[in-house]
């Protein structure tokens, strides 16, 4: 099984298990084994007392706690392989396949990546990783998504979540707002649509606050996001993409661009590395730069697509147009040279007052970021065929606490009625599906989505509504959220 032989393979190669890797350098193997959905049962009750069909069990040989061995090992922890060489056995994975199948079917991905996903999970049970404990948790979390992003089978934010070096970028240190800091102000990202703006900001705060899509405009308002670093905080305002607009709604989103660049501290431009000659809209954002005398930064996205040769074109044309305070080549997919992009953005703004504590990431609140997730999953599963037709519109937010709440995060659960709003009565047939099995979809990823920023279960009913033309209709634009905002 060539997928789990990989993920085992990668397993091994990180630095998760230092006692083993850098101490003995013994070879390691794990039993695999998949079994039907009655044997899973049989197993569950005989080891965990609980008669259920689960999709996976995993049985540790080692006595481990988030990747380190608890003392050393035994001799009786050793094997000898047919060569007489040493040999660890980490443990037993046992994978249900007729349970993988139907969750990849529910949640809307391959089964490929089920299968993947399932033995990840469980190998890291294997070394010790739990997530009984948030802080245990938040660990095999990370480990989860760096993981499946090594073997080729991540989602786009398990690959936003995750940086290269083995952290995650924001470093989350404590300060209230007021505390004195050597590096302070608002940058304004922004370029030509889908040129990888929320894909960069995502990456950086180190958590999903604004949806990703490889189609273009997918960013409508102006999301300010946080940056704390230990000298310094970083408002990001991560915008629309600057186009020609063809909408009412495209008017008002170009607008938010430009102004977001007239009032921001430093203008990070982000430029599509496949692409050597600027837009129109580009050359027009630059000489607003130039008119109000910016300090703009150039960050050229997608060098891991192309050869640095093959960006001297693109620098060239871009610099003849600004004097741009730097030139910076980035991967936003990757985080190739994120952390030089960060130095040049912090090295340019003044000392000052912290202006938001050092706990608040956003402005968005919960609910917005729950429409947008929701809207998210309309772009992935539709396609081209409603591309950018719909807007969602979250009816109903509502907090269910435990009996023993002692404070406001301490929820069993949150219940979410939402409308996706459509143009036309033909993309409503589309958003239901046959049978209602896309809108089941759409619902069942957003679902995990949210869940995963509330960090409690949710309950997401969705309702699809028709509204002609609601692009262009000014009641409509202003009821759903859609507005110039006004300057700060």
């Amino acid at each position: 099984m060539p997928l789990f032989e990989k993920a085992c393979e990668k397993i091994v190669e990180e630095d998760i298990m230092p006692f083993i890797l850098t101490k003995n350098q013994d070879k390691m193997y794990v039993n695999l084994t998949l079994v039907g959905s009655e044997k899973i049962r049989k197993m569950n009750a005989e080891f965990r007392n609980v008669n259920k069909v689960t999709d996976v069990l995993s049985f540790p040989m080692l006595d481990m706690k988030n990747g380190k061995l608890n003392g050393e090992l035994d001799p009786s922890d050793f094997e000898y392989d047919q060569n007489g060489e040493k040999v660890i056995c980490l443990g037993s994975v046992v994978i249900c396949p007729e349970v993988c199948e139907k969750q990849a079917l529910e949640y809307g991905h391959s089964i490929e990546r089920e299968a993947a996903f399932l033995f990840v999970h469980s190998m890291l049970h294997l070394l010790g990783f739990d997530h009984i404990e948030a802080e245990d948790e938040s660990q095999m979390i990370f480990w989860q998504k760096k993981l499946m992003f090594d073997i080729g089978l991540a989602f786009e934010d398990e690959i936003e979540f995750v940086s290269h070096e083995g952290e995650m970028k924001n470093e989350n240190v404590a300060f209230e707002a007021g505390t004195p800091c050597k590096h302070v102000g608002y940058v304004s990202i922004l370029g030509r649509p889908n040129v990888g703006k929320s894909t960069l900001l995502n990456y950086i705060t180190g958590m999903k606050l604004a949806i990703v899509s490889h189609k273009p405009q997918t960013t409508r308002t102006n999301i300010r996001s946080i940056y704390n670093g230990k000298d310094s905080q970083l408002i990001f305002v991560d915008t629309p993409g600057v186009h020609n607009p063809k909408s009412e709604l495209s008017k008002i989103m170009v607008e938010n661009s430009f102004n977001s660049a007239k009032h921001s501290d430093i203008v990070l431009l982000m430029a599509d590395g496949r692409f050597t000659e600027p837009a129109a809209v580009e050359k027009k954002l630059l000489e607003l730069c130039k008119q109000n005398k910016k300090k703009v930064i150039l960050a050229i996205n997608k060098s891991d697509d192309i050869s640095k040769e093959s960006l001297l074109p693109t620098i060239s044309n871009y610099s003849a147009l600004f004097d741009f305070d730097e030139v910076i080549p980035i991967s936003a997919r990757t985080g190739d040279n994120i952390d030089v992009l960060l130095k040049a953005i912090e090295e340019r703004l003044p000392e000052g007052p912290r202006l938001f504590d050092s706990e608040v990431m956003t402005n968005q609140t919960e609910r917005e970021i729950a429409s947008e997730l929701i809207r998210e999953q309309i772009l992935h599963y539709t396609n081209q065929e409603i591309p950018h037709g719909t807007t969602v519109v979250v009816d109903e937010f509502k907090e269910k606490f435990k009996d023993n709440a002692k404070d406001e995060y301490d929820r069993e659960m949150v219940v979410i009625h939402a409308s996706i709003i459509c143009e036309r009565k033909s993309h409503k047939g589309i958003l239901l599906g046959k049978d209602g099995q896309m809108i089941k979809r759409i619902s069942t990823k957003a679902r995990i989505n949210i869940e995963r920023l509330t960090g409690c279960k949710v309950y997401l009913e969705l309702f699809v509504k028709v509204r002609e033309d609601w692009k262009n209709d000014d009641l409509y634009l202003k009821q759903y959220g859609y507005f110039v905002e006004e300057d700060d």
